[in-house]
């Protein structure tokens, strides 16, 4: 992608640590990754109702939500899906910067894009929560009925079924979402933000 060289980055006189001063907890990006189907919408969405009724500043973006508006001219070859993970990425940096606790819960197949956002941001603001289940547990779920769709040839390029998906090496987080409950998922990251000070 070329890049205009009539641009300048404009600083602003308040700081993200100013920001985060005012909200009292740091900001980060809490990145879930996984399977369709593995709960990465769920946990997210119940994460982002437990840090709102503890008074932290958050913004969740899902995947499907982002594919209507910023994303939706994009589609699902290897080559669309980088560009929908770079544009979350920034989205997300624009959000730390905020002073916001940033969640997003995108399948993110690839590791080495899930890298490519954590190198745009500083030391210690990606947490990579890897929302671990078996694909056959992930395809008796179904909940959008995708798995079923990829396996009769409707859904081509289908993470899992008919696209490779790479599971993180070292994820800051685990969660075994066909042991653990959605509560016991979030109380587990919320555990991980206090023990390191996010919160």
């Amino acid at each position: 992608m070329s890049q205009s060289s009539h641009i300048t980055w404009h600083d602003s006189e308040v700081t993200k640590a100013d920001r985060q001063q005012q909200n009292g907890h740091k900001s980060v990006v809490i990145w879930f990754t996984g399977l369709s189907g593995s709960g990465k919408s769920t946990v997210s969405v119940a994460l982002e109702k437990a840090l709102f009724e503890q008074g932290k500043h958050s913004y969740r973006l899902d995947g499907d939500n982002v594919r209507h508006g910023l994303n939706k001219n994009l589609g699902f070859s290897p080559e669309d899906r980088k560009e929908n993970i770079r544009r979350i990425g920034e989205v997300s940096k624009l959000l730390v910067d905020a002073g916001t606790i940033a969640i997003t819960a995108f399948i993110s197949p690839y590791r080495q894009d899930r890298d490519d956002v954590r190198a745009i941001l500083e030391e210690g603001e990606f947490i990579e929560v890897y929302t671990e289940c078996s694909v056959e547990e992930c395809e008796k779920r179904d909940p959008k009925g995708l798995y079923e769709k990829a396996r009769s040839g409707e859904i081509k390029e289908f993470t899992g079924i008919s696209a490779p998906y790479e599971a993180p090496n070292h994820p800051e987080i685990t969660i075994n979402t066909e042991q653990q409950s959605v509560e016991a998922s979030v109380e587990h990251i919320l555990n991980y933000l206090k023990e390191k000070q996010y919160i």
